[in-house]
């Protein structure tokens, strides 16, 4: 799309630069007076001017659009990702909270098992010193 507006650019100024210097020539070659001349020449230098402010106002309004875009779209992808962000960390947040349920039960059951392992060496030590 860059590559199209330079073209374009480059095609606008080109036309403009050949038509003014087609201008001049004609005028410079042409049997007229110095008055008509210098007339003549205003007049095609201020139809220059003329046309270079149309393409300068296209060509800022045709930025102004792009921006836009540019600015509507970006938006648009932070709000996805912003979406897909939260989506993950409630997913994160689901696993880790079902891993936990499944854990628990087996952490508790391991706290018993130590306990008994602890009851069992102490009822051992006790029965070997009365022994």
């Amino acid at each position: 799309m860059t590559e199209n507006n330079g073209m374009v650019k480059g095609l606008v100024i080109g036309l403009l630069a050949g038509g003014a210097i087609g201008a001049i020539v004609a005028l410079l070659y042409a049997p007229k007076s110095g008055k008509e001349l210098r007339a003549d020449i205003r007049k095609n230098a201020d139809d220059l001017v003329g046309g270079a402010e149309e393409y300068l106002h296209a060509a800022k309004s045709k930025a102004g659009e792009i921006v836009s875009e540019a600015k509507r779209r970006s938006d648009q992808l932070i709000s996805e990702a912003k979406k897909k962000a939260d989506s993950l960390l409630e997913d994160a947040d689901k696993v880790i909270s079902d891993a936990r349920q499944k854990v628990e039960p087996v952490v508790q059951e391991g706290t018993k098992v130590k306990e008994a392992i602890k009851a069992g060496v102490e009822a051992f030590k006790e029965e070997r010193r009365r022994s």
